[in-house]
């Protein structure tokens, strides 16, 4: 076992969760990650495709230990094939860095839809559905040690639940039988509409930046 599989054990014994897997010693192949990405790209699932410029299945660090999900790509995330890469992505570069993290350093950022809902809406329930395959493989390959789920699509979609996210955040949740531990913050574009809000976002940031050094939040 690992320095991080210990880790991560304490942080799941300390939040009361005592089923827990290592991950296979094959999470994270490269040949594996291409050919999930690919598969996305060529996905066809629902209508979504019909108007993409193309998929945006995510970017980052394929071993990072911090796995962020977003809603589904904006604009400019369907232009460049990256996500949060417009404004709200300046303020998630912007929270990250405040935490000692960077994007393409020992963090992974994706969405639970991996194409532009037209309009800028939020993806349907259908659209998260065709999705969710491959938001699960992604998971699986990179066995983080901890979920950040950024906005209400995801994290309903994340905990399986309709609760809302003020509900939802301000405490620690387990994903899945992997039962990876999983944190629900508000979005930054939410966070850019209403500022207020970002103490509690700051507050979710440092329970994030603690699990990830052993700690418990």
């Amino acid at each position: 076992m690992t320095e991080l599989d210990v880790r991560r054990k304490r942080l799941l014994y300390e939040m009361g969760v005592t089923v827990w897997r290592s991950p296979p010693s094959s999470a994270g192949t490269g040949q594996a990650w291409a050919r999930l990405e690919r598969e996305i790209t060529r996905c066809e699932a629902c209508e979504l495709h019909q108007g993409r410029t193309q998929a945006v299945p995510g970017s980052g660090d394929r071993q990072a230990r911090l796995l962020i999900v977003g809603e589904a790509p904006g604009k400019t995330e369907d232009a460049r094939g990256e996500p949060f890469v417009g404004r709200s992505g300046q303020l998630l570069d912007a929270m990250l860095a405040a935490i000692g993290l960077d994007r393409t350093h020992d963090v992974f950022i994706t969405n639970v839809a991996k194409c532009h809902p037209p309009g800028d809406r939020d993806p349907r329930r259908g659209e998260v559905q065709a999705c969710q395959g491959w938001l699960e493989a992604q998971i699986r390959l990179l066995a983080p040690a901890c979920i950040l789920a950024v906005g209400k699509v995801s994290a309903e979609t994340l905990t399986g639940t309709r609760d809302g996210l003020g509900t939802l955040r301000g405490q620690w949740m387990a994903w899945g039988e992997a039962t990876i531990p999983l944190r629900v913050t508000y979005h930054p574009a939410y966070l850019l509409r209403y500022p207020g809000e970002k103490a509690a976002a700051w507050e979710d940031l440092l329970a994030v930046k603690r699990a990830l050094q052993g700690a418990v939040a």
